[in-house]
């Protein structure tokens, strides 16, 4: 579980997404594969397997938007 905790955090910190399409793909990755292992802990499931598919999803999710439908900002990195 303290493993997930950091990947949530982490996932947190870098929830800014950006205006570029590689900035919100690496954003929309770390924050699925954190949700995913998060929920995979929590609910008990195959955490890494879990977090790969949320980090597909998030990264896919992210790269398919653009900046001005899903807007938060400049990434943290950025500022």
């Amino acid at each position: 579980m303290h493993r997930s905790l950091i990947l949530l955090i982490l996932a947190a910190t870098l929830s800014a997404c950006g205006t570029s399409v590689g900035d919100r793909g690496l954003s929309g990755a770390a924050i699925g594969a954190g949700a995913g292992a998060v929920g995979a802990a929590i609910l008990g499931g195959p955490v890494a397997a879990v977090a790969l598919i949320g980090a597909a999803a998030g990264g896919l999710t992210g790269v398919a938007t653009s900046p001005s439908a899903v807007d938060l900002g400049k990434p943290i990195w950025q500022r």
